[in-house]
């Protein structure tokens, strides 16, 4: 078979491709909003032609590194973490370690890559990471060539390292053409290059396609050209996949056996190059894992998990039962570990899912917790507490980014005032700015956003006697409020404690509600046997809106956050990012209640919460848009 132009014409198809790929990211900022997708496993769902971007291998060529140790290198893109193996002891670790990703216009692009030092039994040590936006790669670098990129430390951001790294984005045909020649090379029982008619038949009887069947020997002799019975791979490769562009002979995947789609060629390729993965020679690199700090753990992790100690999950409950607390980081669409003690998170187990414990908790405890919260409150406002705060910053390092922060390090006297720093201006740009009917995100949180309260009990809130009612107080709910729109806004330890407006108006009132101090972590609010939101101590800010109506503002205590302090009084004028207040120390969450039928809130934080998954989102980000002006803002959250 003749080659004629071919190599003309598969740089001609790349070119055409890397230009697909250019104009797809020029429309990426003007899609509705909300219109994000949440990405899941290319093989569970399907992807339709018009958000079908490529399929980039990229591949972990090494690093170079400071000091000699084993290294393990991690690649978290989407919903999906890979893992390659663990170097030898070394300065200038080797992995040639690639995998297969699914390109979607407006899917995730951005792939962080993070280096870790091997040295621990139970928990590998992230040294430094990078991160790579792959639509922009593949665009700008016209083959696979290797490129070097600087790994910073999470925790000062300066450069620990080189990381070198290739992507290339694949054809389609030539993808479906490598597809089918290590499909053929199964069936090459001799290992000789060639196949015979006997070999061909076994593998179209695999395909399971009852039709194929009688092409059979049609195929073969199309292939054959010298009539001597035997085929090259190429020949037959090329063959096959200019048929099944023309007419699918494929049913079924013959990696997993799952069975394909003939009326939708672009998912089937799809799946089986992803599925089949691996066909270069280099070394794949392991799946399966939610979080690059899930991948790297240790063979003691891997013990826990086996005797069901530690669980990773994403869904319904998961704040209940697992072990690690997931949520998908809204700008970049991966999800992230949050990091909590494990010690905490037995304790709050054992207190919030138990019905005796938080029965003695009534007869008493809660005094405890009230006692406790003073307390420690009072000690991050010591000038010892200051000592406290490198090692803060060292357990969140990858979670605290110094550089936004307003004030050196040295500037904090106590750990309270770090622990409430204010950020340099422009840190947190506030979507649709002159478009008061655009609400916005009021904290840097993990966010749940329910459309009706009905949804925020049957997805997250589990406490039996929660209601709109009991959160707001008798001097506050109205009738409006029923059936409302439910935003959460939950602030962990390390997250900016200031919080601010999400939409423009008028403060009408506050209203303050004692009670209890009760943990806000998801351990206690998927708790049946407590209720979290209605049972804490708060305070209850209404705001008179144009566009939305009157806007309920909640700003809950929780245990170790003895002080809500609030910098705007009654009658005062607030534009959405406004700083209204902020919490001392610990984590605390805000609730945003929306009148009924008032906010269209965007889709992928419904899509999110709807998984009973919380999205982590940065004071200023798109909320919703108040009906029925639902086309206005072009911006991303």
């Amino acid at each position: 078979m003749g080659n004629g132009n071919s190599t003309e014409t598969k740089e001609s198809r790349r070119s055409k491709m890397r230009q697909k790929i250019k104009n797809s990211r020029s429309r990426r900022c003007l899609r509705r909003p909300g219109s994000g997708s949440v990405s899941g496993l290319a093989s569970q769902r399907s992807v339709s032609a018009e958000d079908f971007a490529g399929i980039a291998l990229l591949t972990l060529i090494g690093a170079e590194m400071k000091f000699k140790d084993k290294w393990l290198a991690c690649v978290s893109f989407g919903e999906q973490t890979f893992r390659s193996e663990i170097s030898d002891s070394t300065e200038k670790p080797i992995w040639n370690s690639e995998k297969k990703l699914l390109l979607e216009k407006n899917g995730p692009s951005l792939a962080r890559i993070s280096v870790f030092e091997t040295n621990r039994l139970s928990k590998n040590n992230i040294v430094g990471y990078c991160e790579l936006d792959l639509l922009e790669f593949v665009v700008q670098e016209p083959d696979s060539t290797c490129k070097s990129f600087d790994l910073l430390d999470p925790a000062s951001s300066n450069v620990v390292g080189s990381m070198f790294i290739s992507c290339s984005v694949e054809d389609p045909v030539e993808t479906e053409t490598c597809f089918a020649k290590r499909i053929l090379s199964i069936v090459d029982y001799n290992e000789d290059g060639t196949l015979s008619f006997s070999e061909f038949s076994d593998l179209m009887d695999a395909f399971g396609n009852v039709v194929a069947a009688d092409k059979k020997e049609e195929l073969f002799k199309a292939a054959d050209l010298n009539g001597d019975g035997v085929v090259t791979i190429d020949e037959l490769a090329t063959l096959l996949a200019l048929q099944q562009e023309q007419e699918p002979i494929i049913n079924s995947c013959p990696v997993c056996g799952e069975a394909l789609q003939l009326s939708d060629k672009l998912n089937a390729m799809i799946h089986m190059t992803l599925c089949f993965d691996g066909g270069t020679g280099n070394q794949t690199m392991t799946g399966g894992f939610l979080t690059d700090r899930q991948a790297s753990y240790g063979w003691m992790f891997k013990l826990s998990e086996w005797t069901h100690l530690s669980t990773y999950d994403v869904g319904l409950n998961t704040g209940s039962s697992a072990s690690h607390i997931v949520v998908i980081d809204r700008k970049t669409k991966r999800l992230v570990e949050e990091l909590i003690d494990s010690k905490i998170v037995m304790s709050m187990r054992a207190i919030y899912q138990s019905k005796i414990e938080l029965h003695l908790m009534d007869q008493g405890a809660k005094e405890i917790l009230q006692n406790l919260s003073e307390k420690q409150g009072k000690k991050m406002n010591t000038v010892e507490s200051a000592q406290n705060i490198p090692s803060f910053l060292e357990f969140f390092k990858d979670q605290i980014n110094m550089a936004e922060v307003k004030y050196p390090l040295d500037h904090f006297k106590t750990f309270n005032e770090f622990f409430i720093r204010e950020l340099k201006p422009g840190a947190r740009p506030i979507a649709c700015m002159d478009q008061d009917d655009v609400a916005v995100s009021a904290a840097d949180c993990r966010l749940m956003a329910f459309q009706s309260v009905d949804d925020s009990t049957r997805f997250w809130i589990k406490g039996r006697k929660f209601s709109i009612k009991g959160l707001l107080g008798k001097d506050v709910y109205s009738d409006a409020f029923l059936d409302g729109s439910l935003v959460i806004f939950r602030l962990a330890p390390q997250d900016y404690h200031r919080f601010h407006s999400p939409v423009s108006g008028v403060i009408e009132k506050f209203v303050d509600i004692s009670g209890s101090l009760y943990t806000v972590n998801p351990i206690a609010v998927n708790s049946k046997y407590c209720n979290v939101f209605t049972e804490n101590k708060r305070t209850v800010v209404i705001i008179s809106t144009a566009e939305f109506g009157k806007v309920a503002f909640v700003a809950i205590g929780a245990t170790m956050v003895g002080s809500i302090t609030f910098v705007r009084k009654e009658g005062d004028l607030v534009k959405k990012g406004d700083e209204l207040g902020y919490f001392s120390f610990g984590g605390s969450t805000v609730i945003s209640v929306f009148e009924k039928d008032s906010i269209n809130l965007n889709e992928d934080l419904l899509a999110n919460s709807g998984r009973s998954l919380e999205t982590l989102v940065t004071v200023g980000m798109q909320l919703g848009v108040s009906f029925p002006k639902l086309e206005n803002c072009v911006l991303e959250p």
